[in-house]
């Protein structure tokens, strides 16, 4: 079911005992929010935990919280738009239990008992940050760091289209709480471990064009990772290679998956719809950042993609 956002601090009003998950190959949105909402609920004398999927990647460690025991009554997913989305074991433990979903991406398929979702918002932190509001929580500089490395990883240190007005107001109110807005964008934007510098030289060099250059694709294959001794955890920052390059209009990242299966990260600039492409490969996501499966062998996987894309161009 649907809900508003006021419905959605009453649930958190009238619940204990939350499990708040995140979605599998964490970035900074479903980690900053789901952290900071995690503060916030203890600040209210509530027990919370944040759930990963998976270990977290060096550079967000610091966003972690000591875990809380207690036995698990509630379940809230943040910056979550559908099961697939929460990695295999994860989906398994989780994917019928969620009670409250918090999300920004319009295509979320509502699988929780109760979905808040504002595709207008450039970040699941900046709804949480109105939740902190409305929950009458006093906002400090631990909640505040994560809530703005969550908005600010999710607009590309605010360079990307779904930033708005209000996007900067609530960042600008966070720096007010204490945020260190410079060491984590310093944190996020320029600092490169030397596995992963290694890795990002590997995928330029394998990019290839398409479409009269409007189109570029990067692979990252296993090869590529056991090479540079990089992982899935640090190659977040390489889907927004492609769509750098003068002229491109889809920016494509195919990484190979363990089981040899791959995973396209699609970005495109204006008036492309990452999202339309993606959708019509079984995946989905914002406007101009999106992504898909492709159960296929490499040459398939870019044979089908190419076609959408080249329908969509």
């Amino acid at each position: 079911m649907i809900i508003n956002l006021n419905d959605a601090a009453s649930f958190l009003k009238e619940h204990d005992n939350y499990t708040i998950i995140t979605h599998a190959h964490p970035d900074g949105d479903t980690l900053g929010s789901g952290f900071g909402l995690c503060l916030a609920l203890r600040s209210m004398g509530k027990k919370a935990n944040v759930i990963n999927n998976e270990e977290l990647p060096a550079k967000f460690r610091f966003l972690d919280v000591e875990k809380q025991d207690f036995e698990e009554q509630t379940v809230v997913a943040v910056d979550i738009a559908d099961v697939t989305l929460m990695g295999e074991d994860m989906k398994a433990r989780y994917g019928e239990r969620v009670d409250l979903c918090i999300d920004h991406h319009g295509a979320n398929r509502l699988f929780a008992k109760l979905s808040y979702v504002d595709s207008g918002a450039a970040a699941a932190a900046e709804i949480v940050a109105e939740l902190v509001e409305l929950l009458g929580i006093e906002m400090n500089a631990d909640i505040a760091d994560r809530l703005f490395t969550g908005i600010s990883t999710d607009t590309g240190c605010f360079r990307y289209a779904n930033v708005t007005p209000k996007t900067h107001l609530i960042a600008a109110q966070l720096m007010g709480y204490g945020a260190n807005a410079a060491k984590i964008n310093v944190a996020m934007f320029e600092t490169k471990s030397k596995t992963y510098a290694v890795l990002e030289k590997m995928a330029l060099e394998s990019m290839e064009f398409h479409f009269d250059g409007r189109c570029a694709i990067i692979t990252i294959t296993q090869d590529m990772f056991d090479k540079s001794g990089s992982s899935e955890n640090e190659c977040e920052g390489i889907a927004a290679l492609p769509r750098q390059v003068e002229g491109v209009k889809v920016g494509v990242t195919i990484r190979e998956r363990r089981n040899g299966e791959y995973k396209a990260s699609v970005r495109t600039h204006d008036p492309v719809d990452a999202s339309a492409i993606c959708s019509k490969l079984g995946g989905g996501g914002h406007r101009n950042a999106s992504g898909c499966s492709l159960p296929f062998t490499l040459e398939e996987a870019k044979s089908k993609l190419l076609k959408v894309i080249g329908e969509a161009l």
